[in-house]
């Protein structure tokens, strides 16, 4: 920690993507069991924020009772396109255990 800042490696965040919901879940599910982390972060963007929530909610739910929300980040950046800059909403989940 410093400043107030916690720094984490990358293997605490999981990128919401197009793999089915569970794949996200189990990722979540064995890092909290198979390490010594106690702080998941889940980042999505666009239409993927609506499966970071599913993610999140099973994870929290049906795997991981004990498991509670830190944080949750709403945040819109914008992207560099074809047709110049345009804005995407983006969501970062923080589990903790």
């Amino acid at each position: 920690m410093y400043n107030g800042v916690i720094y984490m490696s990358e293997e605490n965040v999981i990128f919401v993507g197009k793999k089915p919901t569970m794949n996200y879940v189990l990722a979540i599910v064995t890092q909290f069991n198979n390490s010594d982390i106690d702080r998941i972060i889940i980042k999505a963007r666009g239409k993927a924020i609506s499966k970071a929530v599913d993610i999140a909610e099973i994870t929290k739910h049906k795997f991981i009772q004990t498991a509670k929300y830190e944080n949750i980040k709403l945040d819109t950046e914008t992207l560099d396109g074809e047709n110049g800059p345009s804005n995407v909403s983006s969501i970062e989940i923080v589990l903790v255990k």
